[in-house]
């Protein structure tokens, strides 16, 4: 398994408030409009899955298979073209502070890692920067 992780943000909200809002995926429905609609498109979701297209790689859909209450928030692919499972971990560091940190970990052969490495740790730190600007 090969893992990526982003860089730790630190949000200006209560671990609490961070978890609640991201352990129910309908709760994002405001943050449609800050994606970059020329790489992430179709994007639909309920409480426990998301799914979009990404240009070029196609239909990608996740499912939330773990919550662990305020701590960890676990999702797994059900459709993709590279099976991976995606963590959202949020730890308090202050009464109205926590901080965030997103890891996938995907079994990619040495070829293949050569030529998403890039790419992917680019996707996940855009993800963790948007996820930490978003008002909770």
């Amino acid at each position: 398994m090969t893992q990526f992780e982003s860089s730790i943000k630190v949000i200006p909200y209560a671990q609490g408030r961070v978890y609640n809002k991201l352990s129910d995926l309908s709760n994002l429905e405001g943050i449609k409009d800050k994606l970059p609609s020329d790489k992430i498109q179709d994007i639909s979701f309920d409480s426990d899955t998301l799914s979009f297209s990404v240009s070029p790689v196609g239909q990608v859909t996740l499912r939330i298979c773990e919550r662990e209450p305020e701590k960890c928030i676990k999702f797994e692919t059900t459709n993709s073209p590279l099976p991976f499972n995606l963590w959202i971990q949020i730890v308090s560091s202050a009464e109205e502070e926590c901080k965030m940190r997103l890891t996938i970990k995907a079994d990619v052969n040495p070829f293949i890692k050569g030529m998403i490495q890039k790419p992917l740790k680019d996707g996940l730190e855009r993800m963790a920067e948007m996820l930490s600007t978003i008002p909770y």
